[in-house]
């Protein structure tokens, strides 16, 4: 699974706090492993999205089949948390894709609900 995770207007400090946090947050809910991804580093199966200057990991998750959906519900819920700036995270199992942003919380939950889906029907 990779994670881009960005915030409008964010400096490369402001990214790299936010970054950390996500790490963390990630790294709480048991996932093996969660690796930055730097600038030309393209995950296989990718579209060669160029990473620079946004906050990407590469996390590993574990045999649970709830750790795909914990990890989007976190994700979905750290896109909520920006109240004041408006976030958004790009999420990527083999080829599906899920984008959340500015949508409402039901729409967003529609998006995270077909995602899970999807991913655990391919």
């Amino acid at each position: 699974m990779t994670i881009t995770v960005s915030e409008t207007d964010a400096d490369a400090e402001r990214l790299q706090y936010l970054s950390d946090g996500v790490r963390t947050e990630l790294l709480d809910l048991g996932v093996d492993d969660v690796r930055p991804l730097r600038a030309g580093e393209a995950p296989a199966g990718s579209r060669g999205v160029d990473l620079a200057g946004v906050g990407a990991f590469l996390v590993t998750l574990g045999t649970s089949a709830d750790a795909i959906n914990q990890a989007v519900i976190a994700m979905r819920n750290w896109v909520g948390s920006g109240r004041r700036t408006p976030r958004s995270v790009e999420i990527t199992v083999g080829d599906k894709v899920l984008r959340l942003s500015d949508a409402t919380l039901a729409q967003q939950d529609q998006l995270v609900d077909e995602f899970v889906r999807a991913v655990r029907a391919g």
